[in-house]
């Protein structure tokens, strides 16, 4: 086997120009490869994260009350749809226990939801009160990694509200904040932390309060409103969805369900970067292919004589194959290096006001194992024809047309 690797390198190493023409060409199609992947992996995660930084994968609320249709004997032809007040989901702690032993489900964090007024002097903001456990909601929404200023505390008479309430109301940590029910009933609470979820409708109206107060403000005494829920991979969170609705008739949506646009976008940034991954892929297989057609051309007087010394049909294609396999080894070894050199600079050139990363780019062992897998693959592919080409010549008839 070491005679075949020996004549391969070799006959590339022969051929310099040619080889490091080719291993250029190979190294450039990876490095298109890496970079893009790489950049559009980090579009996507930069979308989803500030999407669904304030939203969980999937969230379950009672069902909908709905009016009757039939009134004695007669049916009615319009039917009004019932105004909607904050209910309890029936059985909550035993679906709570239910979705805990999952196996897809990472974490669930139940929570009184509903609107309310929030009033701070003179000023009034129509916000969500969101009654929280904070070590189960913490697992399904980072709210810790979030914080701006104060902490995740909403003992006792604790609140955590979002950044752009607190400059609405002009209020900021150690300030107090008065939340008022639509019944009327009010509660006056403690401002303990400021967050930023990256979210404007959820830094703007959120406040977070024990669970146990806000079931007090919403007289839901012993009941939660919400249960959310957070996946081990957050594509399959619409397929948990419809398997969860199928055993019940509560309303169950998935992010996928509600941002249907964000996906749309994002299937469609992962199709574009496979299309261009394809074509880089063809152009640097026809690269490879024709560099190795010229060299059996070439060294057809060679091949012919190493046939007619006895070299077997299988030892000659071999020979090609490993030139192949070398060529997209070396090319992917550099373009890996390039298409990550290219990608930080990239990151840290394009950026915001605030100095961080306009468009983060993600790079990981992964994406490298893949642009060499694929350059590898591809170089043996492409050596393929040449190699047959070489494995058929005639041992006279090329010696004597040498």
């Amino acid at each position: 086997m070491w005679v075949d690797w020996f004549l391969a390198l070799r006959i590339l190493r022969d051929a310099r120009m040619q080889s490091l023409l080719i291993i250029a060409g190979v190294a450039m199609g990876v490095t298109v490869m890496v970079f893009l992947s790489s950049l559009i992996t980090g579009l996507q995660v930069s979308l989803l994260d500030k999407t669904l930084g304030a939203q969980a994968h999937v969230i379950i609320r009672p069902a909908e009350e709905r009016a009757r249709p039939l009134l004695g004997d007669q049916v009615v032809r319009r039917i009004e749809t019932s105004a909607q007040r904050t209910r309890s989901i029936d059985g909550w702690q035993q679906l709570i226990v239910a979705l805990d032993d999952d196996a897809e489900i990472v974490a669930v964090s139940p929570s009184a939801t509903a609107p309310v007024f929030a009033v701070r002097g003179n000023g009034t903001e129509a916000v969500v009160v969101k009654g929280i456990a904070p070590e189960r909601f913490a697992r399904v929404i980072a709210i810790r990694d979030r914080m701006q200023r104060g902490e995740l505390s909403v003992t006792d008479r604790g609140a955590v509200i979002g950044v752009g309430l607190a400059a609405k109301l002009g209020i900021d940590v150690g300030d107090r904040l008065r939340l008022q029910a639509a019944d009327g009933t009010s509660e006056l609470f403690d401002v303990r932390g400021l967050f930023d979820v990256g979210n404007r409708a959820a830094n703007d109206v959120w406040v977070l309060v024990s669970l146990r107060n806000a079931q007090t403000l919403l007289d839901l005494t012993g009941g939660v409103s919400v249960i959310e829920l957070r996946t081990q991979d957050l594509f399959t969170a619409e397929a948990l969805a419809a398997r969860l609705r199928g055993r019940s008739d509560l309303e169950i949506e998935s992010w996928m369900a509600a941002n249907a646009e964000l996906l749309v976008a994002l299937r469609s940034q992962a199709s574009s970067s496979s299309v261009i991954q394809v074509f880089v892929i063809l152009a640097v297989a026809i690269g490879i292919a024709s560099v190795l057609v010229v060299s059996v051309t070439q060294r057809s007087r060679e091949i012919g004589i190493l046939r007619a010394m006895g070299t077997t049909r299988g030892r000659i294609m071999r020979i090609f194959l490993i030139q192949g396999g070398l060529v997209g080894v070396g090319g992917s070894l550099l373009g890996s290096g390039l298409g990550a050199a290219l990608a930080i600079v990239f990151r840290h050139a394009v950026t915001d006001a605030r100095g961080e990363p306009l468009l983060p780019v993600v790079l990981d062992a992964p994406l490298f194992l893949f642009a060499a897998a694929v350059a590898t693959a591809t170089g043996l592919l492409a050596a393929l024809m040449p190699a047959r080409r070489a494995a058929k010549l005639d041992p006279v008839t090329a010696i004597r047309n040498a």
